[in-house]
């Protein structure tokens, strides 16, 4: 009878094996046992290994698991039969019931759950030996059950697709960043968690969403007199500016200020001997389209750093840089000589006036926001989708959550809002107008 105790009690340390097993490789940091692995850590590499078929592993924890109970349980019985006769049956099930809840399930599932790094790392050569030995069992386990998942029409999928994945990643980043108490180190990871979200939108925003429109875009006449064209690139905080001959949608190149330097020099200053056309380079259009992903990879392949952007027609939209998809990851970048368009105002009772050529994704980013930006870049084209008409000045447009009243116009174009979040904020549109 002793040692029927003894081995209950050895089946009962199993069940907390393969137990707390389950809970450290299912909650262990992926990120983490990545790391190790690749600092030649052997046993991150057996968890590594483990978790790259985890059907096979959860198949022999289960095994294992109900292996281990029952047999525990049937010898539990026995004992107690012997002990008290026919109501032993029932005090077996009780105290088998109490020991496997409380030692063979809580307590180390409590443990690993705390620590899953750690316990992780502890057992993973036990459970890879136990899963070899178990794979003949499993393996027909595993036919077993793909057999009767197809009679049914079910499919499995094994791997994540990318959407999945993208979004496991996110709900990563987001994690780590909001939890995080309120400390400088804090907003440090606050911070990077926004650089992290943006590089994840790279492939979903187009270069329409964030180029500098035609209308901003410092541009020279290549028929003006090159003195003119000089005082124009000196006056400009820019280093590369599109040259036009005849009406500005006819772009011949794109001028930079240090080749027009060199051009001056050779020149020995003698200004009108300068040819413009001569020394700008070609440029390049790219279609409205494209992704900041795609812009990206193509800077980097042409090494270049300025695109001008056309729509459908062939029209020129605007101009993107390089720094412009910089900026859409890290933020804003000033230099000495960038001039700052002071766009965004925020007032004392909360409200905020904009510029109605501010961009959507960079007030979602300043203010925490979440205005859409499939249907408009701009809040004024924001307001314009949702209103179906152009608004007067004084009027106000209430919709996802916000109060927008029109404070400037110019011709058919929002110049000027004023925005007030409402409480609470809601995702809904609803559009109400008054004069």
């Amino acid at each position: 009878m002793f040692g029927a105790i003894l081995i209950i009690a050895f089946l009962l340390c199993c069940s907390a094996f393969f137990a707390g097993a389950e809970t450290a490789l299912t909650a262990a940091s992926r990120p983490r046992m990545h790391a190790l692995a690749q600092q030649n850590h052997r046993r991150a590499r057996v968890v590594n290994d483990l978790r790259a078929r985890m059907e096979q592993v959860i198949a022999a924890l289960l095994l294992g698991n109900n292996l281990v109970n029952i047999t525990g349980s049937a010898l539990a019985t026995s004992v107690m039969i012997a002990m008290f006769g026919e109501h032993g049956v029932i005090y077996a099930t009780a105290a088998m019931t109490v020991l496997v809840v409380l030692f063979g399930e809580v307590l180390p599932k409590t443990i690993a759950i705390n620590n899953p790094d750690r316990t992780a790392l502890a057992v993973a050569p036990l459970m890879r030996a136990f899963v070899v030995v178990a794979t003949p069992i499993t393996k027909l386990i595993g036919w077993i059950v793909v057999g009767t998942l197809r009679l049914f029409g079910a499919r499995l999928v094994t791997e994540l697709g990318r959407d999945q994945t993208e979004e496991e990643l996110r709900g990563a980043i987001d994690l780590h960043t909001e939890t995080a108490h309120q400390n400088e180190a804090a907003t440090e990871l606050r911070e990077a968690g926004a650089m992290m979200h943006s590089i994840l939108d790279l492939n979903e925003v187009i270069v329409v969403d964030i180029m500098v429109h035609r209308q901003n875009v410092t541009m020279i006449d290549a028929d003006q007199p090159p003195e003119e064209t000089v005082a124009q690139v000196l006056a400009s905080p820019h280093t590369r500016i599109p040259i036009y001959q005849g009406n500005p949608d006819n772009i011949v190149g794109v001028l930079h200020a240090k080749a027009l330097l060199r051009a001056v020099r050779a020149e020995q200053q003698a200004v009108d001997k300068v040819d413009v056309r001569a020394i700008a380079a070609k440029p390049w259009f790219i279609p409205s389209t494209t992704t900041l992903l795609a812009q990206l990879r193509a800077f980097r392949e042409r090494r270049e750093h300025f695109a001008l952007v056309v729509d459908e027609y062939g029209a020129l939209l605007g101009i993107v840089t390089l720094e412009d998809i910089l900026e859409e990851i890290v933020g804003e970048i000033d230099d000495e000589h960038d001039v700052r368009v002071r766009g965004v105002r925020k007032a004392a009772d909360g409200s905020i006036d904009v510029e109605g050529q501010v961009t959507i994704r960079d007030l979602n980013r300043q203010f925490g926001w979440r205005l859409p930006d499939e249907h408009a870049s701009t809040i004024a084209g924001l307001v314009l989708h949702e209103a179906r008409r152009i608004p007067e000045v004084g009027q106000v447009f209430m919709f996802y959550g916000f109060r927008f009243e029109v404070l400037e116009r110019h011709r058919n174009r929002i110049k000027r809002l004023r925005i007030r979040p409402l409480a609470p904020v809601s995702n809904a549109p609803s559009v109400a107008a008054d004069a």
